[in-house]
């Protein structure tokens, strides 16, 4: 076995090279689909245009991400012409509701799931007006289909629009993504379906590589419309999440492999599965061995596609979820501090995002934190009062990631593995002494047992320690006001390790700061 101090060692190089490519990911830019005036879109149809799609029927194989072709013909083309794409697929047969009786209601009450410029890859469409568009379409619970639009993104005139798409089983179990349980030998794995409880019964199949598999259920979650805070989450921004479930596999065998597979018994007897995978086990607490940890922030999703792209919004995500797949065999937790898909709003991203991260989640445990842009709204109790949620206020990341807090609405929470005790804060929460996390923070430094996690590590994703970032320096400060004030006793009194923080968007690190002025 290696000696703590050797394994701490391999796990920081594991976590540097992650954490470094992940925080250029986000070098600026806004949400992309916050650029489409959907509210001003307008009808200006031509019977001489047209958009086709190929194939129409997608995930014959079971797939649960296809590439399709799109083809398009506009008579009267233009540079800032642009492919839209919907789902569901009759986004202009929805009922946007007007404001008032005097005011009619708008084309378009729902932003697309991405878009993609209709000379991105053909040069001369302005001239020709003719093209073609390669995009990766997800399976998102419905139908899909791809309309042409000019007047660039601030005012859409649809012109024409393509027939309906689908995915062989728009419902079907996709995107499994692990989390470690509320103790070390516990692990837990949640999905997405378009099934409720009212039409199958979700389940895991599970057991150790080999052996005897075991059936146990998964709980059924969701949220609606209305617990949004604001919009565009509760307005253009707005997608139904389908459905969420988790399950539990329970006391797990140290270090063995388990395999476990998805899936929904429907009334009739029928079994929908999921694709099989498998995960480690976690180690004993203490296990003198090898144990790797990636951590990182601020990774958000991108498209392989080239779609979504505005100001290079998040462009090293996919890059940096690239090098985490090939390491993966190196690898054994993933800790995510926030900012996860800069969704902001707009929903349908968060499947998107999930689809981008399955082959790591499904594999280890991906473990998420608070960030800004998951919780922030004015008034509704988040500690920093700014619109970086999108109107989102936490909800879908509370339901779509699982995290072993006992308050999945607070969001904090610690978790064991092997010699490492996480403690996890939530930065969009308040933080000071007197708090209920304050207390939180301060139970999970103390109660470690050092004997057996001799690592005591502090993660959140505001910088409650310091930093050199410009935007604090322009605020005559090094951190979050009143973060090292209100913690670093704590850190202190109980010998943290190592604190690690997102938000800034650039890689440094520091000797041991205690009491250091700003």
């Amino acid at each position: 076995g290696e000696s703590p101090g050797t394994t701490m060692v391999a796990a920081l190089v594991h976590l540097l090279v992650a954490f470094s490519a992940a925080v250029l990911a986000a070098a600026g830019g806004e949400q992309p689909l916050s650029k489409i005036g959907v509210h001003r879109a307008t009808l200006a149809i031509h019977p001489g245009a047209s958009v086709d799609v190929s194939p129409l029927l997608l995930g014959l194989q079971g797939q649960d991400q296809e590439w399709v072709t799109i083809g398009f013909n506009n008579p009267r083309p233009s540079k800032d012409d642009w492919i839209g794409v919907f789902s569901p697929a009759n986004f202009s047969d929805s009922i946007c509701p007007s404001e008032n009786q005097w005011v009619e209601a708008p084309l378009l009450c729902t932003a697309p799931i991405k878009f993609q410029y209709a000379n991105y890859t053909t040069a001369d469409y302005a001239k020709t007006g003719k093209g073609s568009l390669r995009l990766q379409i997800i399976n998102q619970r419905s139908d899909i289909s791809f309309a042409l639009f000019s007047g660039g993104l601030s005012n859409p005139k649809l012109i024409t629009r393509s027939n309906s798409i689908t995915f062989a089983n728009p419902k079907a179990p996709v995107y499994p993504r692990l989390a470690q349980g509320k103790s070390w030998d516990e692990m837990t794995v949640t999905w997405t379906s378009g099934y409720s409880t009212k039409e199958a019964t979700p389940f895991v199949e599970w057991g150790i590589q080999g052996q005897i598999q075991i059936l146990s259920p998964a709980g059924t979650l969701t949220f609606s419309r209305d617990t949004m805070c604001g919009p565009p989450a509760r307005t253009v921004g707005w997608r139904d999440p389908g459905f969420i479930h988790t399950s539990f596999f329970k006391d797990l065998w140290p270090n063995l492999k388990y395999t476990y597979r998805i899936g929904h018994r429907l009334f009739n007897g029928q079994i929908v599965w999921g694709r099989q995978n498998s995960f480690k086990a976690p180690p004993y607490p203490g296990e003198d061995s090898l144990q790797r940890v990636v951590i990182f922030g601020d990774l958000g999703k991108a498209e392989i596609d080239g779609s979504n792209e505005y100001n290079d919004f998040e462009r090293g995500s996919i890059n940096t979820t690239y090098q985490l797949v090939k390491d993966l065999k190196n690898i054994d937790m993933v800790m995510h501090i926030g900012d996860i898909c800069y969704a902001s709003g707009y929903l349908s991203q968060w499947d998107q995002f999930t689809a981008q991260v399955e082959p790591i989640a499904s594999t280890v445990p991906y473990m998420v934190a608070s960030g800004n842009h998951e919780r922030d709204w004015p008034g509704s109790g988040s500690f920093y009062g700014t619109l970086d949620s999108g109107g989102e206020c936490g909800v879908p990341a509370q339901n779509m990631f699982y995290v072993p807090a006992e308050n999945r609405e607070q969001f904090w929470y610690l978790t064991d593995y092997g010699m490492f005790r996480f403690c996890v804060a939530n930065t969009e929460l308040d933080w000071r002494p007197g708090t209920e996390q304050y207390k939180f923070i301060e139970h999970c430094l103390s109660s470690v047992d050092r004997q057996k996690q001799p690592w005591l590590i502090f993660l959140a994703h505001r910088v409650l320690g310091y930093s050199s970032a410009t935007f604090y320096g322009a605020e005559g400060t090094t951190e979050e006001p009143m973060g090292r004030e209100s913690l670093q006793l704590l850190w202190q009194k109980y010998r943290v390790d190592i604190a690690m923080y997102g938000h800034v968007h650039g890689y440094e690190r520091t000797c041991p700061v205690y009491e250091v002025r700003s």
